[in-house]
């Protein structure tokens, strides 16, 4: 029977409030090769992928060809112009230090996040956050994101290597999510989740396991009681 052992958190939209940063890179980006991004489109059909899902599908959408090397050219600007806002805008969702603290102090953390491993390792040094998570995943090793389950099926193999307990399995998994590709690789990794209404409204995140308006409402006691019915334990 499992049991809440080990959290995995995504990361834009979670711990960090920088989907207003991406939108903005993406946006600049694709003015540059004359194509157009709103933001009711962006936050729609483009939230939860990473940067080459979102560029493939703004290419698709748009009818021009794709190649590697135009992905990987536009890729790169978007990190650029990506990191040149972050440094001007640091912004940690209210509630994510408190639970994270609480947190670290009962499980195993992760990230499992389509974002670039240098954006993640940048925002959590620069808030404090870094030495709380034992493993992140981030764009560069899976193959396939989000809503394909890899991201989080790799971040749980990413703590069992560090363990000397007992391995986890995927229902002993707690996901933090925001956006609907999230909470559907979750789901399709077998594991449970929390959606937080930082991006999407509460009706929208019904496909989740349990939803909060804000981390700093929540209390993991009261989640792991109500998604694994059982007392809070250690792993």
């Amino acid at each position: 029977m499992s049991e809440l052992r080990a959290i995995i958190f995504d990361f834009d939209g979670v711990i960090a409030d920088t989907e207003p940063l991406h939108f903005a890179a993406l946006q600049q980006v694709l003015a540059g090769i004359d194509m157009t991004l709103t933001e009711a489109e962006y936050y729609t059909d483009y939230l939860g992928f990473d940067d080459r899902g979102c560029f493939m599908a703004a290419l698709h959408r748009h009818h021009r060809e794709v190649s590697p090397a135009l992905l990987t050219a536009l890729m790169d600007q978007k990190a650029l112009a990506y990191l040149t806002a972050v440094k001007e805008h640091l912004a940690i969702f209210p509630g994510v230090r408190e639970l994270v603290r609480d947190a670290t102090d009962l499980y195993p953390l992760a990230i499992a996040s389509g974002a670039l491993r240098n954006e993640i390792e940048l925002i959590l040094e620069e808030a404090g956050l870094r030495k709380a998570f034992r493993h992140i995943t981030s764009a560069e090793d899976v193959t396939q994101g989000k809503p394909a389950p890899d991201p989080f099926l790799h971040a749980m193999a990413g703590l069992n290597r560090q363990r000397d307990r007992q391995a986890l399995i995927p229902g002993d998994c707690l996901v933090i999510e925001d956006s609907l590709p999230g909470i559907r690789a979750a789901r399709a990794a077998g594991m449970k989740v929390l959606a937080v209404a930082n991006t999407h409204t509460v009706q929208d995140l019904g496909a989740a396991d349990a939803i909060t308006h804000s981390l700093a409402d929540t209390r993991l006691s009261e989640v792991q009681a109500r998604l694994w019915g059982s007392a809070q334990g250690r792993a």
